[in-house]
């Protein structure tokens, strides 16, 4: 799947993009899991200053306390850390531990999704 997936953004680096708004009108998008700067780019280029990106850290020690452990191979591939170096996000959600942080992070977010419907 993984190998497929690739030969498909290597063809056409939009293709998932597109299959995802395919048909679909919407005041506010969320789309989860977008893991490479070409499929940043594409949403910033389809829909402009609207576009919003969210990034969501933890340190690899509150990882570790979750049960992550470091797979080589996996968690150091482009789909797991193609965006670890992209700068400029408009939102950066740090998910360490610290509930409250957490949730005041998530309701400032969440404010700002209800000021655009």
């Amino acid at each position: 799947m993984i190998r497929w997936g690739e030969e498909k953004r290597r063809a056409d680096a939009g293709f998932f993009c597109r299959k995802v708004v395919e048909g679909v009108s919407q005041q506010v998008w969320l789309v989860s899991d977008t893991r490479r700067v070409s499929d940043v780019q594409w949403f910033q280029e389809a829909y402009g200053t609207v576009t919003q990106t969210v990034r969501v850290v933890a340190s690899e020690q509150s990882r570790r306390q979750r049960g992550w452990v470091f797979t080589p191979g996996v968690d150091d591939a482009e789909s797991e850390c193609g965006l670890d170096n992209l700068d400029g996000f408009d939102w950066v959600i740090e998910n360490h531990g610290d509930e409250q942080q957490l949730e005041e992070e998530l309701e400032k977010l969440l404010g700002f999704i209800r000021s655009r419907l």
